[in-house]
């Protein structure tokens, strides 16, 4: 069985992502075999936070060259979480401040 540390792998700290948090979508990077009712309950449980609905995105990976070698960048998943209006904010940088 999965724990929620092994489905929420990181958030997604971008320009568009912090954007979306004055409407309450948060970001992030998930295992690429989670469902969306997984990624619901894991966020629930890691933040204590109330989920409304889950969209993911399958990232491919991006074609890189290194001199005369080619490769791909890893493929990766993608979870923008939108919490309910009555639920509180996700603090990500509460201790950096």
């Amino acid at each position: 069985m999965k724990t929620a540390q092994d489905i929420i792998i990181a958030p997604v700290i971008t320009e568009k992502s912090m954007s979306g948090i004055s409407g309450k979508k948060y970001t992030f990077k998930v295992a690429k075999n989670a469902s969306k009712i997984e990624i619901a309950d894991a966020v629930e449980k890691l933040f204590k936070v109330d989920v409304a609905k889950v969209n993911t995105v399958n990232v491919r990976g991006k074609a890189r060259r290194m001199g005369r070698y080619e490769g791909y960048t890893a493929s990766w998943k993608k979870a923008i979480v939108t919490l309910k209006p009555s639920s509180k904010p996700i603090e990500f940088f509460d201790g950096l401040m």
